[in-house]
């Protein structure tokens, strides 16, 4: 079983930086794709970026490429969202995600992915 916990969300204004983590333990981090998606109330869980197992590729939602960034750092069992030039349409609970079966067709659908972190909150003010 994987466990993901986050941390790093928070209140930023318009065009502000932020850094979400995400830690995995109970699996060898190498060994999964792992994913941000992000929800707001009301909405469905909305794809942001995915790294795809060790050399696989990173790849993004059209709406947040060029200003996040998704890395990996497996010797720490940690992922990272680097998010710059926040918008308030950013505003969303971020999830970090993982999946040891993930092919490329399926890193934007949240069913591809069977762990999941607690979520933390990004708010961006205007």
């Amino acid at each position: 079983q994987v466990q993901l916990v986050e941390n790093g969300g928070g209140l930023v204004t318009t065009g502000g930086s932020l850094t979400l983590s995400c830690e995995a333990s109970g699996r060898t981090f190498s060994t999964l794709t792992q994913a941000w998606f992000r929800q707001v109330p009301g909405k469905e869980r909305e794809f942001v970026a995915a790294l795809k197992r060790s050399g696989g590729g990173t790849y993004y939602a059209d709406s947040v490429k060029g200003r996040f960034t998704a890395s990996r750092d497996n010797g720490k069992n940690t992922g990272f969202l680097h998010m710059n030039s926040l918008k308030p349409e950013d505003t969303a609970v971020y999830y970090c995600a993982a999946s040891g079966t993930a092919i490329l067709s399926s890193l934007r659908y949240a069913s591809t992915y069977a762990y999941w972190g607690q979520g933390t909150q990004v708010t961006v003010s205007s």
